[in-house]
């Protein structure tokens, strides 16, 4: 039992630093290529913890070979053109402006129903709605509605509005945040001084974001009782 549990640690963390090694990806949004990956990578793990005779370095090896297997090939993909088409397809066109293409939904099996319920999750129950719209390579739909059917914007009206400034995280559970201090032009000094304006303490902040303006907005921590 010992050895099971040590096993199941040492797989747990190898397949962690190997997913983080590959880059960040939700399972929805994985290339053809990248699924495989993880679905061997997945198999290989589960065989040291099903089987004890099973050595635990030639799983780990087969792991991290693997990811490094990714690693490769995405750097060939971002520096050539054909192997990216070839490993990650690309997208198709499937609706232009507002017809259907059916040689192309032919061409990637993609049925109507198909089609009508990926539109119906981007709330969209009309196809008559849609001007273009491309299947990507990891299977979702990008929409692009008739111009008399969207959001009428500031610029429509010609209307100038400040930029935007990002909140970033400066505060955490009572701990300062510094990772993201240049992009909200903030420094420790300055983070302290704004707190004791505000009469707080730094532990008493379960949250605290700042932006290039100096907007902050603070969420103490629940006293308890």
């Amino acid at each position: 039992m010992p050895a099971f549990i040590i096993r199941t640690f040492i797989v747990y963390f190898v397949v962690i630093i190997s997913v983080r090694f590959m880059g960040k990806r939700q399972i929805g949004e994985l290339q053809p290529a990248e699924l495989v990956i993880t679905i061997l990578m997945s198999e290989i793990a589960s065989m040291p913890l099903q089987d004890g005779d099973c050595a635990l370095l030639t799983s780990i090896v087969g792991i991290l070979l693997l990811a490094s297997l990714e690693v490769l090939f995405s750097c060939l993909a971002l520096k050539s053109g054909r192997f990216r088409t070839l490993f990650q397809g690309h997208s198709v066109l499937i609706i232009e402006k507002g017809k259907l293409k059916q040689e192309n939904m032919k061409l990637i099996r993609y049925s109507t129903d198909d089609l009508l319920q990926m539109l119906r999750q981007k709330d969209i129950f009309n196809l008559e709605d849609v001007a273009y719209a491309y299947v990507e390579t990891n299977g979702a739909v990008s929409v692009m509605l008739k111009s008399d059917l969207t959001t009428v914007t500031a610029k429509d009206l010609g209307i100038k509005k400040e930029e935007a400034a990002l909140p970033c995280l400066v505060v955490s559970d009572g701990k300062i945040v510094e990772r993201e201090f240049d992009l909200c032009k903030m420094n420790k000094q300055k983070l302290l001084g704004i707190l004791d304006e505000k009469k707080l303490k730094l532990t008493d902040v379960l949250l605290m974001t700042a932006d290039s303006t100096g907007k902050t907005t603070v969420v103490l921590k629940e006293s308890k009782k």
